[in-house]
């Protein structure tokens, strides 16, 4: 399924990632989107959480990466000893892979693992550029001069 989202372009900027990333949802394998499970929490202003549980997994089994906007955790189990054998195993030791998009200016600051949770922690620090600013309003030859003067 694919939705034209060209007619929003035409009122907007900046957005045109939004479209790639809407079509990446309804585009993803459902199957595979409930391995591992996970929750995304926000923690403080601009501070957010993401929660994986990796039961089963040691830290040099996990892998976490960020490139180009997008968090990716990757698990892949070491081979099980070959002389187990199991009467009953219903504890998923699979190999895995979750991505997550992230806002602009959202850094990962950190991860831990701990009981079985792996915790990403992000921020989003906003540059000073980006934020509101009050713009005087004055003669216009003046501010014109200001500008170029300074």
């Amino acid at each position: 399924m694919k939705i034209d989202l060209t007619p929003l372009y035409a009122n907007t900027v900046g957005y045109d990632r939004f479209g790639s990333l809407l079509d990446a949802a309804l585009s993803s394998d459902r199957q595979a989107a409930g391995y591992p499970p996970y929750d995304i929490e926000l923690v403080g202003e601009n501070k957010y959480a993401i929660t994986l549980a990796v039961a089963g997994f040691h830290d040099s089994e996990v892998d976490v990466q960020v490139e180009k906007g997008i968090l990716t955790v990757r698990g892949k189990k070491e081979d099980a000893k070959k002389d187990s054998r199991y009467l009953h195993r219903g504890i998923a030791t699979r190999s895995f892979e979750r991505k997550f998009n992230l806002a602009d200016h959202v850094e990962v600051v950190n991860a831990q693992l701990d009981n079985g949770l792996l915790k990403i922690s992000l921020v989003k620090e906003i540059p000073e550029a980006m934020k509101p600013r009050n713009i005087p309003i004055g003669n216009g030859a003046a501010v014109i001069e200001d500008h170029v003067n300074s």
